[in-house]
């Protein structure tokens, strides 16, 4: 990350918010929300609708008040919502805090469609940004439409001789310039490292891109951030996802630098959402909370309980592991991250810790191969595990049963359907979706179902997520009657993806996702129903206020 420019102005408008709103503080006291058009998800998922709320001096939910029933005359204070609607505080099962602060204070060419497009950013970017290294992301070559990757030789065009690396959407690859190669000694004598693969050129030249293991090779030639610059990164991601309502975050391959980040920030009460970690390997977790979880720190506001491990890459830079050959790359299966048993020895040891275990798994072969471990390892740690499978996107229908058989949790991003529909058709063939982002079938084979966003790979936003659960359909209505419709939700099964079912895919599922008695008073305010919004009107909802463990910490202005 570079050194980033001005930094108290960067986090003076961060920390403003924060401290503005942090009046109603006196939500520490015995209080009463009022005239709300209440919505929740009981523990069955059924819908239970209230007029009001109370909560207790420790932001826990003491009552719900129905329509006509006689208010307490005396609280400590109260608020009327003005008949405004209020629903539970939304929960990203799947997400990337540092990443998306990263991509806040970085230069972001997410929004490009074209390379083109991205490298006249980029030359923008260099000639207003001095740092020695240029580092951002967001590229996707399938949205410029490129067929291809793009090269060392084109950046090198764009920004000169700086040193520039920039990730690929997905996190997955990276693009580097010919400066940042040398800088890295990558020569056409470097080998492929395990689980990883140098895009090359003519006499095997490295050409630009770097999949999955091979990252390694540049990134470790990168100047680390200072504290300074993760503090205004996580600043910056914890106010994106508070305005759009989300009010925890199942932190993916947590880091020590981001877990010290969280503390630092937590010792000195800035910690205002809700981080249910999962440690970036068993050594990060080890290190971090030693022989097993650490506790709910700062009520409840950070926990690292589990451990994220990887099986393969992901479709878009064609490192998922698949069965068969991809349809567009003849003689390629994707990457191998670990054997069988090696990926079975490292889910033995995080397990011997009572740590929970989320294996990253996008193609069907990497899917069977975390089923099998499973399966093996399921006959010697019994109890509540509740193992993990991240994404989950393509699966062989003959697996689908093993999710529900062990008690497996589906912890998918609906974005990601709307996102890869065309490429997963290029990359599959049409024989080979039958089990691509199949929801329904997961809870139908009895899995659970998280569901989250995978950001900042795509956007953070929930209530897009929420839309596209139940009509597999993109920002425009496309395509009509949605992608694969069989597989798509009910209103309700999305609506718990984001709240009831990510909670208990967290082990939090008696702390948050629900608005009931006992619960934190995480909620929302927001400007329409969402359970009458057409699709495209759901996708539009705007967050009013968010409040966290009975405080407000956000308010839109």
């Amino acid at each position: 990350m570079p050194k980033l420019p001005l930094l108290a102005r960067l986090l003076a408008p961060l920390l403003a918010p924060l401290l503005a709103i942090a009046a109603p503080s006196v939500a520490r006291a015995d209080a009463l929300i009022d005239n709300v058009n209440g919505m929740t998800l009981d523990e069955k998922g059924q819908v239970v609708r209230f007029t009001g709320l109370m909560m207790n001096r420790d932001g826990k939910i003491t009552y719900l008040l129905s329509s006509g029933q006689k208010r307490p005359k005396k609280v400590d204070w109260k608020i009327d919502m003005g008949g405004k609607t209020m629903v539970p505080g939304m929960i990203d099962g799947h997400g990337h805090v540092m990443g998306l602060g990263a991509q806040l204070v970085r230069i972001d060419l997410s929004e490009t469609n074209s390379l083109d497009e991205a490298l006249a950013k980029l030359r923008a970017y260099a000639a207003d940004n001095p740092s020695k290294w240029i580092v951002g992301g967001g590229w996707n070559q399938e949205r410029w439409k490129l067929g291809r990757f793009p090269t060392a030789a084109e950046l090198d065009a764009a920004i000169g001789d700086r040193p520039a690396w920039l990730e690929r959407v997905d996190g997955h690859a990276g693009w580097a310039n010919s400066r940042a190669i040398a800088l890295a000694n990558v020569t056409a004598a470097t080998k492929d490292p395990n689980g990883g693969r140098i895009e090359r050129g003519a006499g095997g030249k490295p050409a630009g891109v770097f999949v999955d293991g091979a990252m390694d090779l540049i990134t470790n030639s990168i100047p680390a951030p200072t504290p300074r610059e993760l503090n205004a990164a996580f600043l910056a991601a914890q106010d994106r996802l508070l305005s759009l309502g989300v009010t925890s975050v199942a932190d993916m391959g947590t880091s020590q630098n981001d877990w010290l980040t969280f503390r630092r920030l937590a010792d000195i009460n800035l910690l205002k959402m809700r981080i249910l970690s999962y440690a970036a390997g068993v050594d990060t977790a080890l290190a971090v909370a030693g022989q097993g979880p650490t506790p709910w720190l700062y009520a409840d506001r950070l926990r690292m309980g589990g451990i994220k491990l990887l099986a393969d890459g992901a479709l878009g830079s064609r490192g998922a592991r698949l069965k068969a050959d991809y349809a567009d790359a003849p003689g390629n299966k994707g990457l191998t991250f670990f054997s069988d048993d090696q990926l079975l020895n490292r889910m033995i040891r995080g397990s011997m810790d009572g740590f929970q275990i989320a294996v990253h798994a996008i193609g069907d072969r990497a899917n069977q191969q975390v089923l099998d471990a499973i399966e093996v390892l399921s006959d010697t740690y019994k109890g509540d595990r509740r193992w993990r499978i991240e994404h989950a996107q393509i699966v062989d229908p003959k697996d689908l049963p093993r999710f529900g058989k062990f008690g497996t949790i589906a912890s998918m991003q609906p974005v990601h359907q709307t996102s890869d529909m065309h490429m997963a058709e290029a990359r599959l063939g049409e024989a080979r979706l039958v089990g691509a982002y199949a929801w329904r079938s997961m809870l139908q084979n009895g899995s659970k179902l998280a569901f989250g966003s995978d950001f900042p790979v795509e956007s953070p936003d929930p209530w897009a997520g929420w839309a596209a659960s139940f009509t597999r359909q993109d920002a425009s209505g496309q395509p009509f009657g949605g992608w694969r419709p069989q597989e798509a939700v009910t209103r309700e099964q999305g609506w718990a993806g984001f709240t009831t079912g990510a909670a208990y895919a967290g082990f939090a599922e008696d702390k948050i996702g629900r608005i009931a008695i006992g619960m934190r008073a995480d909620f929302l305010i927001i400007d329409r129903d969402p359970l009458l919004a057409a699709p495209g009107d759901l996708r539009a909802t705007k967050v009013i206020e968010t409040w966290v463990g009975g405080d407000r910490v956000w308010q839109r202005k």
